[in-house]
């Protein structure tokens, strides 16, 4: 038998036990409660009956345990269900209190399941969310430990530098995906506040070292990760920004391109109304100088002079000539023509010149090129033009190569080469503007290639300029397969 001491203790157990211990007759009414199980389910639970405290119920269970208990003298374990009044799901176990050889009441005790295993549970789900989240970023996210060590690699990481996942987390450090001394860097700046608050970098513009060696440009999210205050990984977001320095540099070229058409065609109409009202005092000047030696005895000097006078005014009518030609504003008259028989008529007729008489002359034909709605005459006149600039700059000696190809299924590209000492770079965002040359005094009028540029563009087409990665330059002409839509017929101004 229990001492008084014994019992008080196990009462006191009893009553203060974070479980609850409720006491059931074979009647379904509640005997006795613990603390706990009144605080749960109400001071003057004891003598209501058991399926109106539990389940709020007018009468006994389908499936009452306490039926199950008395019938067969064993416990009975059962899982709760989510009642209005319990927030979690917990087993309930039911044990007979015997008397003789029948049970006098039932004891119903509950055991929720570990809070550990719920919280494991949720922590499963947790990670399992996070890890879906980070494997589906459309941007390369990528954790490293204080040694180096990878420990977050996702799919966008391994596409963007082309290492699989399994080489990255098993072989690969940090420190190996960044040139030089990236890696130092960067933490150098996470850990100061340079670049806003210590411990996070935000847009941050650098390079990547692909498993190919190429180098990535991205922009760089990250932070560092603490515990109890001291670092224990990195963690980096890395955006890919490849397409967008490439949509950067499209929309820079397109504004290059509409401003130099709006200056082109301001200029125009500018060249025309100038070179209508040099030419006729030009051809009084040429007239009279010409009747001034046929008509009158002059000395060696004086005709030497009026002979400049003649030579000037023919360059200045070639000038206005180009003038009139540049501001021209009438629309070609388009047919389909062979651009490859254009370029050979071209250089056939060229190649004869003294200046290339040392330069090498490379055909790379397209022998499947499309036909070219355009105004031949035109078109020659522009590779004329590219063709002896080419030649010039090479000096009369050097290799020039003439390229056609499609390109997609609407375009037709002309490439000209050359070997020369190439364009200067300050210069070269230049050259298409009228009156703008680097020849010198009396060979040029700076009005070849805005010419050109004009004729390619009233053909709906592009005419742009760059320097060869090994030596030289090159000009290339985009021309349309379908016509421009620009009418026909217009006089000149």
């Amino acid at each position: 038998m229990l001492s008084e001491t014994e019992k008080n203790y196990l009462l006191e157990t009893v009553e203060t036990l974070q479980r609850e211990i409720v006491v059931i007759s074979p009647s379904f009414e509640v005997m006795a409660a613990n603390r706990y199980a009144k605080d749960k389910f109400g001071q003057d639970m004891v003598g209501q009956s058991c399926y109106e405290v539990f389940f709020r119920r007018s009468g006994p269970c389908n499936e009452c345990p306490m039926m199950h208990v008395l019938q067969t003298d064993k416990p009975q374990e059962k899982t709760s269900g989510h009642f209005d009044f319990e927030e979690d799901e917990k087993n309930v176990t039911y044990y007979p209190i015997q008397s003789g050889d029948c049970p006098e009441c039932m004891v119903r005790l509950d055991f929720d399941p570990p809070k550990m295993g719920r919280l494991e549970k949720k922590l499963q789900l947790s990670n399992a969310f996070l890890h879906n989240l980070i494997m589906s970023s459309v941007d390369a996210v990528i954790a490293a430990d204080k040694t180096g060590k990878i420990l977050i690699f996702n799919d966008a990481a391994a596409k963007i530098l082309g290492y699989s996942r399994e080489e990255a987390l098993n072989s690969l450090d940090i420190r190996d995906i960044y040139p030089g001394d990236t890696a130092h860097e960067i933490m150098g700046k996470l850990r100061s506040d340079e670049c806003g608050e210590p411990g996070k970098l935000a847009a941050y513009r650098v390079e990547l070292l692909a498993k190919d060696q190429e180098r990535i440009p991205i922009s760089l999210n990250a932070s560092i990760i603490y515990e109890n205050s001291h670092e224990v990984a990195t963690i980096g977001f890395f955006h890919d920004l490849r397409e967008t320095i490439k949509m950067e540099k499209e929309l820079e070229q397109t504004r290059v391109q509409l401003f130099q058409s709006a200056k082109m065609a301001a200029l125009g109409k500018l060249a025309a109304g100038v070179a209508h009202q040099i030419n006729n005092p030009l051809g009084g000047i040429s007239l009279f100088a010409q009747l001034l030696l046929e008509e009158h005895e002059l000395n060696e000097e004086a005709r030497e002079d009026v002979q400049r006078i003649l030579d000037d005014s023919q360059r200045c009518r070639d000038t206005v000539r180009e003038l009139l030609e540049f501001a021209r504003q009438s629309s070609y008259k388009a047919k389909p023509e062979d651009l490859n028989q254009a370029i050979s008529r071209t250089l056939f007729l060229l190649e004869k010149h003294a200046i290339f008489q040392n330069i090498t002359i490379r055909k790379a034909f397209d022998d499947h090129l499309p036909y070219v709605p355009c105004d031949l005459q035109q078109l020659s006149h522009v590779f004329m033009n590219i063709i002896l600039n080419a030649a010039e700059a090479m000096e009369g000696e050097g290799t020039l190569t003439v390229s056609t190809s499609q390109v997609g299924e609407d375009w037709v590209r002309i490439v000209i080469s050359d070997t020369g000492h190439g364009i200067a770079e300050d210069v070269l965002p230049s050259i298409f503007d009228p009156f703008f040359t680097t020849k010198e005094e009396g060979k040029g009028t700076g009005l070849g290639l805005s010419v050109a540029y004009r004729i390619v563009e009233n053909h709906g087409g592009l005419l742009t300029a760059y320097n060869n990665p090994d030596a030289g330059s090159s000009f290339c002409i985009e021309l349309p397969i379908t016509p421009s839509g620009e009418g026909e017929g217009d006089e000149d101004e």
